[in-house]
């Protein structure tokens, strides 16, 4: 899989009118957050006729997130309850017939969810 990607981002660096265009996340707020969070990504190009599908990975791991909201230079997503806490990488599938997967220059972090005892002891 990640031979594809390889070969695939190679493509689309030769061909440089489609690279222009091609997804770009550049930043997320908040960059962390706990399972079932909501993150909205910045970016180009991130509607749903270049974006079909986001991804946090771990370069072992790929898990899809739920988007909430898409605009052309912006995505909503909840962290799934899948993931485990630490530093995940966004990567994105790209819409089409040659669908490829992205891996994006953003980061987050995914807290470690805290026992119930421990949230009403903060919230004290």
């Amino acid at each position: 899989m990640r031979l594809k990607f390889a070969v695939s981002l190679i493509s689309f660096g030769l061909a440089g009118s489609l690279w222009a265009q091609a997804p770009q996340m550049t930043r997320v707020s908040p960059d962390n957050g706990a399972i079932g969070a909501v993150l909205k990504v910045q970016g180009v190009y991130l509607g749903k006729a270049k974006v079909d599908e986001v991804y946090l990975t771990d370069h072992t791991m790929d898990m899809k997130v739920k988007v909430l909201a898409q605009t052309d230079d912006s995505i909503e997503f909840r962290i799934p309850p899948s993931v485990k806490p630490g530093r995940l990488q966004l990567l994105v599938k790209t819409s089409g017939k040659t669908a490829v997967l992205l891996e994006q220059p953003v980061f987050i972090t995914v807290d470690e969810q805290k026992e119930s005892g421990e949230v009403a002891a903060a919230s004290k």
